[in-house]
């Protein structure tokens, strides 16, 4: 069956069309027309009214959403998370756990695996490892009972479960470069976070396969005139891509404004970090098993007070960066599901362009989702 969007604000890597039309055929994307081009016959034809029409958004750090955790370990718990990625306009996401005992995490693996066989919402090529293998004196709402040294042999069964797609650890841990060099070699994408390794702790992890930088300046070294640290690291450093929480909050608008200004658009990375408590009214929850609280969309560690992940919806982040910085959507789109794509090998993923999956988000002029297209299908639409 062929779909044609009509008349929408195509917003695409470095592509910007204002009143272009997109011809779907299947799951795939076959033209991508200019204004005052003839259009295409189709059997289905949908007038996007000049609202911004972008690739589907690619989560690949979100723990929960709607009441539900990735590490209930239960397929409705999936479903529902999954549910509301897909009102974000996010069309692929990592589920992605904590600092938890072996078998939990075991446990979650053969949920997700069970979720992939018939996903009803948003995509999931993967999961993404938080944790175990983090440094104790930066766990951050990381429950530190469950800290451990990095041991491939465990992720491998893991990952013989379910795809791990992406793993976040401390660098400086003994051992850690070598599960890094492991782990890539297995096709799997390692980050540093919660750490407090310094920059030659970063140049040996990179040198070993290190990609990315978790929930970049939380938990984890900062920047000083004597020692950058990993914010330092993040910031010199052009080859590795940072996770950016962009809810105002984890990072101030200045810090946003400075990175997003500072590194190339192609390594940055926007993530949520959401809980089980977005998409949910303030009050208590849980994170782990540690007791946290929701006040004012902001969740906190009830004991301690450390920020503990949000309750961002994806497309707000990606308005915050816009009215922020100003730059051009077609830059910051990169953020959104290319740079994402790309580094995990997802081809066919992240633009509106011939030849790539129809997975695409309509918004409206505050970013909120109007149409979420998964495979070519209208799977949501705003009522």
């Amino acid at each position: 069956m062929k779909t044609l969007i009509s008349n929408a604000h195509i917003i695409s890597p470095g592509v910007e069309i204002v009143g272009g039309s997109v011809l779907v055929d299947g799951s795939r994307i076959v033209a991508v027309i200019q204004p005052g081009d003839t259009l295409p016959q189709a059997d289905v034809v949908i007038d996007a009214q000049g609202q911004m029409l972008m690739p589907g958004f690619i989560d690949i750090h979100s723990h929960g959403a709607g009441g539900c955790d990735t590490c209930d370990a239960k397929l409705e718990s999936l479903h529902t998370i999954a549910e509301c990625k897909m009102k974000e306009g996010v069309t692929s996401w990592l589920p992605t756990t904590l600092t938890l005992a072996p078998q939990t995490l075991v446990d979650v693996c053969k949920t997700v695996a069970e979720y992939r066989k018939d996903m009803k919402f948003a995509k999931v090529p993967g999961v993404h490892l938080e944790g175990p293998f983090i440094n104790p004196k930066c766990c951050g709402a990381q429950n530190p009972a469950f800290v451990r040294m990095p041991d491939f042999e465990e992720v491998a069964a893991l990952h013989a479960i379910t795809p791990v797609k992406l793993i976040s650890l401390a660098p400086e841990m003994p051992g850690a470069n070598d599960f890094i060099q492991k782990a890539t070699a297995e096709g799997m994408t390692c980050s540093a976070g919660h750490s407090a390794a310094t920059h030659a702790d970063f140049t040996k992890a990179k040198a070993a396969g290190l990609k990315h930088l978790t929930h970049f300046c939380n938990q984890m070294s900062p920047l000083h005139h004597r020692e950058i640290g990993l914010v330092g690291s993040g910031l010199l450093d052009n080859d590795i891509k940072i996770e950016i929480i962009c809810d105002t909050i984890h990072l101030c608008p200045d810090m946003l404004e400075t990175v997003f200004t500072t590194k190339p658009a192609e390594q940055m990375l926007m993530i949520t970090d959401s809980l089980s408590c977005s998409w949910m009214p303030d009050g208590p929850g849980d994170l782990g098993g540690l007791p946290i609280v929701v006040k004012g969309g902001v969740a906190r560690l009830a004991e301690s007070g450390n920020l503990a992940g949000s309750t961002l919806h994806f497309a707000h982040g990606l308005r915050n960066v816009f009215e922020i910085t100003g730059i051009a959507l077609s830059e910051l789109v990169k953020a959104t599901s290319w740079n994402q794509a790309q580094s995990l090998g997802l081809h066919d993923l992240g633009k509106i362009a011939p030849g790539f999956t129809a997975d695409m988000v309509l918004l409206d002029e505050h970013f909120d989702t109007l149409q979420v297209y998964i495979d070519g299908a209208l799977v949501w639409e705003q009522e």
